[in-house]
């Protein structure tokens, strides 16, 4: 008897389904590690918090990056997630024929998903180099902050973040790219 074998997709085959309309405009779908990911439905906590995310970081980002919320992300070729919010450079026009392919800040606000968001979305992003990850932990009302990728062999993807630190609602944070910038955690929080 043989093995079943995953069917992984590449980032060209998954761009090509989304375009013949394979899936519909309801389906939240994102590609990570060549598996298609269905997202469950935002809740009222959930969109609140994208709001408040990007309202708190479009200021400190005005020049020279944009924000991107819950958009196609072409972190390598098997993946193109859609973060809930991303820091990414130069204008919005740049992006007119290709999604980014790299970020100064990835954000994801996480109720359902946080054990996911930490360990195979975070070792996706490391992985591709992203500098600085946020996960809006919504259950445990605090911000983890995931900085340095490296390769860990034995992880997810073998990368992780060498540095992790969970901030706390009446803390501040400093993101690597505004260094004179500092956003209070419960401004992040619904």
């Amino acid at each position: 008897m043989s093995a079943v074998l995953l069917r992984r997709w590449t980032r060209q085959e998954y761009d090509h389904m989304v375009e013949a309309g394979v899936f519909s405009p309801n389906d939240h779908v994102e590609l990570l590690d060549g598996e298609i990911l269905a997202m469950t439905p935002q809740g009222s906590a959930h969109a609140t918090a994208i709001g408040l995310v990007e309202a708190a970081l479009r200021p400190l980002f005005s020049a020279g990056h944009h924000l991107r919320t819950q958009r196609p992300f072409a972190l390598d070729d098997k993946s193109e997630p859609e973060p809930d919010v991303a820091v990414v450079p130069g204008g919005l026009r740049e992006y007119r024929n290709a999604h980014p392919t790299t970020a100064v800040l990835l954000v994801e606000v996480s109720d359902t998903t946080l054990l996911y968001d930490r360990t195979h979305k975070a070792a996706a992003y490391a992985r591709a180099g992203i500098p600085e990850y946020w996960v809006v932990n919504l259950p445990d009302g605090v911000l983890e902050v995931y900085r340095n990728p490296h390769p860990a062999p034995g992880t997810p993807l073998g990368w992780a973040y060498q540095t992790t630190r969970v901030v706390r609602a009446s803390e501040t944070i400093t993101p690597l790219t505004a260094p004179n910038a500092q956003i209070l955690i419960r401004d992040l929080l619904p």
